[in-house]
C-alpha cells in the first residue's frame, strides 16, 4: 500500500500537559512509531478552553504532528489513540501531496522560499502609495 502523509491533531488534558509536557510529545512519538510512521513535525499548536467540555476537562492542549503513515495501518493508530486515557479527541486528515511541504514547513516554524518571494512584492506595493504621500507633502 501506498504512504500517505497526514495532519494529526490530538487534544491532550490540559491539566497533565501542564505538569508534564514532555509527556505529550513521547505519547505522540510512541503512537506513530508503534504503527511504523514517520514524524515529519510535531509541536505544541495550542492550549485554550474547549468549546464544550470532553470527558469531564474545560480546557485541552492541542497537538500538532504530520507523518508519513501507510495507509492500512491507519486504523491501528485511530484504535491506539482512543485507548490512550491522557488524548480527549483526535483527528486524523490526509493531506493533498502537493500541500506537504508548505504545510511541514509552517508547523517547523519555517517559511517556503515561494511564500518569501510572494510576501516581498506586495510589501514593496505597499510602502510606495506611503512614499509618494510623503513625496507630495
Amino acid at each position: 500500500m501506498a504512504e500517505n502523509v497526514y495532519e494529526c491533531m490530538f487534544i491532550f488534558n490540559a491539566n497533565a500537559y501542564a505538569r508534564n509536557p514532555a509527556a505529550a510529545q513521547k505519547a505522540v512519538e510512541e503512537l506513530i512509531e508503534s504503527v511504523d510512521g514517520e514524524i515529519l513535525a510535531s509541536r505544541l499548536w495550542n492550549e485554550q478552553k474547549l468549546a464544550f467540555p470532553i470527558k469531564g476537562h474545560r480546557k485541552g492542549a492541542y497537538w500538532l504532528t504530520y507523518a508519513r503513515i501507510e495507509s492500512t495501518r491507519l486504523a491501528k493508530l485511530n484504535r491506539s489513540t482512543q485507548l490512550n486515557d491522557s488524548i480527549l479527541r483526535h483527528l486524523f486528515v490526509k493531506l493533498e501531496p502537493r500541500l506537504v511541504d508548505p504545510m511541514v514547513a509552517v508547523a517547523k516554524g519555517e517559511v517556503p522560499v515561494e511564500a518569501e518571494e510572494e510576501a516581498a512584492p506586495a510589501e514593496t506595493a505597499a510602502a510606495k502609495p506611503a512614499e509618494t504621500a510623503a513625496a507630495a507633502e
